[in-house]
């Protein structure tokens, strides 16, 4: 996997969208990136992918009313800058949509480190905004 260069790009806004009633992701960065997602359909876990955006370009990920108050995002752009954590799920290089998160690789999947988005209890939309971290500071 890379390296987690994503540590001095990360940037991570979540904010509630209030026109309409979708899980979107925002490319706020000055890179194309790759965005998967993974979530609870009610029957087990899905993760599907691949979406490219451009450098702010924004996309519907999920269409309607949110079914769930966690869902779960890896991106990774072009020069190698991943934004990921600690939830496993299963991934693979060309488009996908796995059900399952359990036993990526005897299945032929890659198994990947999504981060978590916490919409609340209620949220019936959300937006993901991927950022570039603007000035980092030292100490």
């Amino acid at each position: 996997m890379r390296l987690p260069f994503a540590l001095g790009l990360l940037g991570v806004l979540a904010a509630a969208a209030p026109a309409r009633a979708d899980f979107r992701m925002c490319n706020q960065t000055s890179d194309r990136i790759s965005v998967a997602l993974a979530y609870t359909d009610g029957q087990g876990w899905v993760s599907e992918g691949w979406w490219n955006l451009k450098s702010l370009d924004c996309v519907t990920l999920l269409r309607g009313a949110l079914a769930a108050q966690y869902y779960y995002v890896y991106a990774m752009d072009e020069r190698g800058g991943e934004w990921k954590g600690k939830a496993f799920m299963c991934t693979s290089d060309r488009e996908f949509k796995i059900q399952g998160r359990q036993d990526c690789f005897v299945r032929g999947f890659d198994r990947t480190g999504f981060f978590e988005v916490d919409t609340g209890k209620d949220a019936k939309s959300w937006t993901v905004q991927l950022t570039d971290q603007a000035n980092p500071t030292t100490p």
